[in-house]
């Protein structure tokens, strides 16, 4: 599993680290592996042309330090420095031992368009609200030349906690990390800033708990429904789909297509849509009783394209299993019904839909998901699943205070249904057994692989990325 810590964590884990050992050693590991990362990219070292771009402080320190490596292994290397004042001293005398040399910021443009690398190391991850104007055209000049762009433990005018990008902010090709991986290394809008990312070890001593977490194929394996010799439906679990209506008859099949492939035992299907659903899915259990009368189930799904059908959302939150709340049932619900739940609910909200949800405009929603996210968790009582090119998945109060982020999709799956798909899944895994935060987080770690399956760099439909799934469950497992 990856994890992701705070600002304050790390500082807090690298306090206690330098205290044990000689001085300068952290910075020492840090630049080295940095200087081997750089060294990946350039290829050959030698004869290579090296710009750093160094504000103040130990992330301008650890650029200098990884440019003197570089420099005694024969790359002509440029330290642009943007705080003359208040530049590294020790890192400043090491560069220039080692033949590197200096250049104020207005020569700095001419140097980035002759050089095959730029190291950014302008503010560390204690910066806050986007690069400062003597920054901001360099950064730009960078994104804009031939140059590998590598930044030093995270891209300069990105914020650390949160993965927002407040101002300018410099785009990375790579990002050298030290210790653990930063919330905003994983999370968009910042993400997308970062580029790759490579993790160097310098040996933090960090809490269990962390304040991000993304799974990895194993996590999800570990998690993934068995049947044992003795299952048989009931024991595997039925999810109930209550979605669909005369004008979004669809919402319904391939909310049932992602339920089938998510390891329950059976599906009943409660909705107009009835007709349809049977045609596609027979396995499928159908009831024109209601929910309340549709027979046994583990968990609910309830929501895509049920229009305006207010009761029978309100009568699935009634049930005292856990229910996933998606697309219309998130707009008809009362949430105050929600907020009285016992049983666990799971909200699956895209960005503008928890726009509605919090009373703000979307933009706010998608330059700030993790505070979003774990507002939405706070105030209705619930695990809240924040669909979008990072998936965001908070549990819900007095669960892990941590939240799981998921960027196993593709840009393909900004699709009609393929929401309405997901919705599926994830009931499915709720009614297998799965916490609502497990089963948010593998069906979206799942529906994304099915997504890059399905696509295959072409476009694809949402049946596709059902008919995917099983890919992607065996592509986990193995």
């Amino acid at each position: 599993m990856r994890t992701a810590y705070s600002v304050d964590t790390v500082r807090t884990a690298e306090r206690e680290l330098m205290a044990r050992l000689p001085e300068g050693t952290l910075m020492q590991r840090a630049a080295a592996g940095l200087a081997a990362a750089c060294a990946d990219v350039l290829g050959r070292v030698y004869g290579s042309r090296v710009v750093l771009l160094v504000g103040s402080g130990d992330n301008g320190g650890d650029a200098l330090y990884a440019g003197a490596r570089l420099a005694r292994r024969g790359a002509g290397v440029t330290a642009v420095l943007l705080a003359p004042d208040r530049t590294h001293p020790g890192g400043l005398a090491a560069l220039r031992r080692a033949g590197g040399t200096v250049a104020a910021p207005e020569a700095g443009g001419a140097l980035i368009d002759r050089a095959d690398l730029v190291l950014d190391g302008i503010v560390g991850i204690g910066g806050k609200g986007g690069l400062r104007p003597d920054a901001a055209p360099l950064a730009e000049r960078a994104a804009r030349s031939r140059a590998a762009v590598v930044a030093v433990d995270l891209p300069s005018g990105v914020e650390a906690d949160t993965g927002e990008v407040r101002g300018a902010a410099v785009r990375a090709d790579l990002t050298v990390t030290f210790g653990t991986h930063k919330p905003g290394l994983l999370i968009d809008p910042a993400r997308e800033n970062a580029g790759s990312v490579r993790l160097v070890d310098i040996g933090l001593e960090l809490p269990d708990e962390p304040d991000l977490e993304a799974l990895q194929h194993a996590d999800v394996a570990r998690l993934l429904p068995v049947p044992s010799a003795e299952s048989d439906k009931y024991r595997r679990g039925v999810v109930g789909i209550a979605a669909g209506s005369a004008r979004y008859p669809g919402a319904a099949v391939l909310a049932v297509s992602g339920a089938l492939r998510g390891g329950a035992g059976a599906v009943r299907y409660v909705g107009p849509a009835a007709d349809g659903v049977i045609a596609r899915f027979p396995e499928t259990l159908v009831s024109d009783h209601g929910p309340a009368k549709a027979g046994r189930v583990q968990a609910w799904v309830v929501g895509p394209g049920v229009g305006d059908d207010a009761a029978t959302v309100a009568e699935v939150l009634a049930a005292e299993v856990p229910v996933l709340v998606d697309a219309d049932g998130l707009r008809l619900a009362d949430l105050d019904a929600v907020r009285a739940r016992t049983a666990p609910t799971l909200m699956t909200p895209h960005a503008g839909e928890a726009a509605a949800l919090l009373g703000v405009a979307r933009e706010e929603v998608e330059s700030a998901r993790l505070e979003s996210v774990r507002e939405l968790a706070a105030r209705y009582g619930a695990t809240v699943l924040l669909k979008g090119s990072t998936t965001l998945v908070a549990d819900a109060p007095g669960g892990r205070t941590g939240v799981r982020v998921n960027a196993t999709g593709t840009s393909w799956l900004a699709t009609a249904g393929s929401g309405d798909v997901l919705s599926g899944l994830a009931g499915s895994l709720l009614a297998a057994g799965l916490t609502a935060l497990d089963a948010g987080s593998v069906a979206a770690y799942l529906h994304g692989l099915a997504g890059r399956y399905a696509s295959d760099g072409a476009p694809a439909g949402a049946h596709d990325v059902a008919e995917s799934l099983p890919e992607a469950w065996r592509d986990t497992r193995g």
